[in-house]
């Protein structure tokens, strides 16, 4: 299980949104996709079933987590649904 206070500091590496730990429902539709052979943002196959994930809370990618620690990496993001523009980084505003 991810510690709260980590999620607290967790944020989406792309643009810095927030992001939350996936619900037992949203995990069953993200591994019905890995699954079906949904790709990564980084065009690679998601891998295997994940036991949890971390969600944008926009609801559009969703950051495996793998042996309880959260690969915050934007290619390795997962989209949620097909047909989303994929994931780029944002440099801060100066």
């Amino acid at each position: 299980m991810i510690a709260p206070e980590l999620l607290e500091v967790l944020c989406c590496p792309a643009d810095r949104s927030a992001v939350r730990l996936a619900t037992p429902v949203e995990l069953e539709a993200l591994n019905a996709r890995i699954a079906a052979g949904v790709k990564n943002n980084g065009g690679a196959p998601a891998g295997d079933k994940l036991e949890a994930a971390i969600i944008r809370v926009d609801g559009t990618f969703a950051y495996p987590v793998r042996e309880e620690i959260p690969v915050m990496l934007i290619d390795e993001a997962i989209p949620l649904r097909d047909g989303l523009s994929p994931l780029r980084y944002v440099p801060p505003a100066a």
